[in-house]
């Protein structure tokens, strides 16, 4: 029982966890809103800024011949797919790519990691530079469980009083962090709201992903219908 409970609160990357069903009825609505508004497109190349090719290994769009992905991440990674292309840059800074150079900039829970809204209004004003569309998904600052850490309301908990959890318990998914990542998450990890999301996007359709009835995450995009949806 304790090993299930570990792994269903574990990170998203984990096939088992609530994180990863979250993650897949995520990209099932981006596929859906993709094929909309790309589905005339004989060529379409996608930024993901702070992706992984396993991400994009375990869905269709990978073998789509017209797609090509290029991940952004602040150290190369190596790839094996032959339409994933890997380089290394700055989400707050990507001036190695042109104006509109990207059809499609998608981005999934990395906004959150900046540090600062300064450098967060770096990011979102980057991606709306070179992409013609985008996909930002980040989570709900106000939803009842932060989603980094797997504890209620830990994001308004003072940070040495959260380093001591962390790092001293197991309540956040049932084992004790290192101090140094503990460090850097807590430093690094800045929740964004609505009201600022929308501040750093006002032209995007918002879908809101919901957990009983409350907003667990937000996805701010241009894809589909230009329409934007109600809350």
């Amino acid at each position: 029982m304790k090993k299930k409970i570990k792994t269903f609160f574990a990170a998203s990357d984990q096939p088992e966890s609530l994180g990863s069903k979250f993650r897949l009825r995520r990209f099932k609505f981006f596929e859906e809103q993709f094929y909309k508004t790309f589905e005339n497109s004989d060529r379409i190349k996608i930024l993901d800024v702070g992706g992984t090719e396993s991400f994009w290994k375990n869905n269709s769009l990978r073998l789509e011949r017209n797609i090509s992905i290029t991940l952004l991440n602040l150290e190369k990674e190596k790839t094996s797919s032959p339409n994933i292309l890997s380089v290394s840059g700055n989400a707050t800074d990507l001036s190695q790519f042109d104006t509109g150079a990207f059809d499609l900039v998608f981005s999934n829970s990395v906004i959150e990691h900046l540090y600062s809204f300064h450098n967060q209004k770096r990011m979102a004003e980057e991606i709306q530079r070179v992409g013609k569309h985008y996909f930002v998904q980040t989570p709900n600052k106000y939803f009842f469980l932060e989603p980094h850490y797997a504890l209620p309301f830990f994001q308004f908990v003072p940070s040495r009083l959260a380093f001591l959890i962390l790092t001293k318990t197991k309540f956040s998914r049932m084992h004790k962090w290192d101090p140094v990542l503990a460090k850097a998450y807590l430093e690094e990890i800045r929740l964004l709201s609505l009201r600022e999301m929308k501040n750093l996007f006002p032209d995007a359709n918002v879908y809101f992903e919901k957990v009983m009835g409350f907003n667990k995450s937000f996805i701010f995009h241009t894809l589909g219908s230009t329409k934007k949806q109600k809350q």
